[in-house]
C-alpha cells in the first residue's frame, strides 16, 4: 500500500463517518411502527371481547378508538421510516463515488496477500512505513465497512416494514369498520338510558324554522324545558382544564380566531381523520341532534345547569333528546371514507402525514354566552397545530 492510498482511504474514512453518526441519533422508526402494530393487534383482540361484553357499547366504543390510536400511529410509524429510507437513500447518492472506492480498496485488500500488501518499491524503510498505516488503517476500513452493512441492512428492514404494513393495514381497517357497524347496531337497540325530561317536537321544529343562525338557535333552545325541575348533573365544574377533547383529531382555529376567510368562530375547529368516533367529554343531556342550517349534523349537549356543548359537522349522530349520557359515551361518527391500504400507504410514502379531510366544531355556552373551550379541555402538544 502506498502512502497515497493510505492517505486516501483515511480522507475517505473521514469524509464517510459523519453521516453514520448523524443517522444513527434519530430515533428508530423501525420500532415505533411495531409498537403500533401491536396496538392494532390489540384491538383486533378487544374487538373479539366486546362482542361477550355486558356493555357493549362501551366495549366497542374503547375499541373503535383503540383502532383509530393503532392507525394513527402506524401512519406515523411509517412516514417516518419513509423519511429515514429517503435520507439514508440520498446520503448514500450523495457520496456514492466515496462508496464505490472503498469498495474497491476493500475487495482489492482481500484479494492481495498480506505481505505483498506491505512491500514498498522504496525498500525497508517504505514498507515499515506502508505497515504502520495499514495498521491504523485496516480497523477504520472494517469499522466504516460494517457500518455500511448495518445501513444497508436497516434499508432492507424499512422495506419489509412496509410491505409487512400491507396486511395489518388490512385487517385494522375492516376491524374498525366492523365495530363502528357494530356499535350503530348496539346503540339502536339501546333502551337503558334514563331520561332527564320528554322533548316537545313541535316546540323543537318552531325553533328550527325560527332560527337564522347557531347563535339563535342555542339562545331558544337553552329556554325550552326551563320550568321543569331537572336534577342536576355533577362533575362538570370540577373537570375545567381536564376534559379530553370528544374527537381524535387535532386544534386548527382557536376560540375567536380569524380563518383565511377572515370569519371568526367563537369555538374550536378540530381537524379530524375520516369516519372518526365522537364521544362526549363529560356526562350530559342530549339537548339536541341533527340537522342544523349549514353546520351539517349538529348535537347540542348540556353537561351542567345553564351549559351547552355544541358538537357541529358530524355525519351520523346518536341517542335522542332527553337521553343522560355517561363520559366518553359515542354521540355520533364525523364524515368521509377510510382510505384503502394503497392510498394509505401512498400518503406515508409522499411524507403527508396523518390526513384530517373532516371538521368538528366545538362551541361551549355559559348562560347563553359563548366561552373559551380550550380552558375547559386538557390539550396535549399534538393536540394544536
Amino acid at each position: 500500500m502506498t502512502l497515497r492510498r493510505a492517505g486516501l482511504i483515511l480522507a475517505l474514512l473521514a469524509g464517510l463517518c459523519g453521516p453514520a453518526t448523524a443517522l444513527a441519533q434519530t430515533d428508530d422508526p423501525v420500532i415505533a411502527a411495531r409498537r403500533a402494530a401491536q396496538k392494532l393487534d390489540q384491538a383486533a383482540m378487544a374487538l373479539q371481547d366486546a362482542q361477550r361484553a355486558g356493555d357493549r357499547i362501551d366495549a366497542l366504543t374503547q375499541t373503535i378508538r383503540a383502532y383509530e390510536d393503532g392507525l394513527v400511529a402506524l401512519r406515523e410509524g411509517l412516514r417516518r421510516a419513509a423519511i429515514r429510507e429517503q435520507a439514508i437513500q440520498m446520503e448514500l447518492d450523495a457520496r456514492s463515488e466515496e462508496v464505490s472506492r472503498l469498495l474497491g480498496v476493500l475487495v482489492t485488500m482481500q484479494r492481495a496477500p498480506e505481505t505483498l500488501l506491505l512491500l514498498h518499491p522504496s525498500g525497508p524503510v517504505g514498507s515499515a512505513r506502508s505497515g504502520m498505516l495499514l495498521t491504523e488503517v485496516t480497523p477504520a476500513l472494517q469499522a466504516r465497512a460494517e457500518a455500511l452493512r448495518v445501513t444497508l441492512e436497516e434499508v432492507a428492514v424499512l422495506r419489509a416494514l412496509q410491505l409487512e404494513a400491507e396486511t395489518r393495514l388490512n385487517d385494522g381497517l375492516a376491524g374498525v369498520q366492523q365495530a363502528r357497524t357494530e356499535l350503530s347496531q348496539a346503540i339502536s337497540d339501546r333502551t337503558d338510558l334514563p331520561r332527564r325530561f320528554a322533548s316537545d317536537p313541535d316546540q323543537l321544529r318552531a325553533l328550527l324554522q325560527g332560527s337564522d343562525t347557531l347563535e339563535g338557535f342555542a339562545s331558544g333552545l337553552a329556554t325550552l324545558g326551563q320550568g321543569e325541575a331537572l336534577p342536576p348533573i355533577a362533575g362538570f365544574e370540577m373537570s375545567k382544564g381536564a376534559l379530553p377533547l370528544p374527537v381524535q383529531g387535532v386544534v386548527l382555529r382557536k376560540f375567536n380566531e380569524t380563518d383565511a376567510a377572515g370569519v371568526r368562530r367563537p369555538g374550536l375547529i378540530v381537524a379530524t381523520p375520516p369516519l372518526a368516533l365522537v364521544t362526549t367529554p363529560a356526562p350530559a343531556t342530549i339537548r339536541y341532534l341533527g340537522p342544523l342550517l349549514d353546520y351539517g349534523n349538529v348535537i347540542i349537549l348540556e353537561p351542567a345547569s345553564d351549559t351547552l356543548l355544541v358538537l357541529a359537522g358530524l355525519e351520523q349522530v346518536y341517542g335522542a333528546v332527553g337521553e343522560v349520557l355517561p363520559a366518553g359515551a359515542p354521540v355520533g361518527l364525523m364524515g368521509g371514507a377510510d382510505p384503502n391500504v394503497t392510498a394509505f400507504l401512498d400518503d406515508t410514502q409522499q411524507g403527508g402525514g396523518a390526513t384530517r379531510p373532516e371538521t368538528l366544531y366545538i362551541e361551549l355556552r355559559q348562560n347563553n354566552t359563548p366561552v373559551d373551550p380550550s380552558a375547559w379541555f386538557s390539550l396535549r402538544k399534538e393536540d394544536s397545530r
